[in-house]
């Protein structure tokens, strides 16, 4: 059992920045197939950055050079520092894990003002 919990998200002005964290536990072996996802109301959620199987990280283009995916392995936590934050960033935005099945935190809303 995997258990992911977000926090970070806020009310922020387009052009500000903000970072948002995921504290895991549980049976977590590696950083690997881990990332951040986000929803819109009516929209499929979509990946924003993956820390892919072999390591690899990849970014949705609309974030590339904005976003940046970390992790502390010490505090067993992933980051997403957020910069250059615009209206259309605006979602819940989810961390997501896969260890042996998919796991996924309750979400943390980000709200970008124009």
């Amino acid at each position: 059992q995997v258990q992911l919990v977000e926090s970070g998200g806020d009310l922020v002005q387009a052009g500000g920045s903000l970072r948002l964290s995921c504290a895991a536990s549980g049976s977590i072996f590696s950083f690997n197939n881990m990332g951040w996802y986000r929803q819109v109301p009516g929209k499929q959620r979509e990946p924003v950055a993956i820390i892919r199987s072999d390591g690899r990280i990849n970014y949705a283009d609309s974030v590339k050079g904005r976003f940046t995916i970390s992790w502390d392995n010490a505090k067993n936590t992933v980051y997403l520092q957020m910069n250059s934050l615009k209206p259309e960033d605006t979602a819940v935005y989810y961390c997501y894990k896969f260890e042996r099945a998919a796991y996924w935190g309750q979400g943390t809303q980000v709200t970008v003002s124009s």
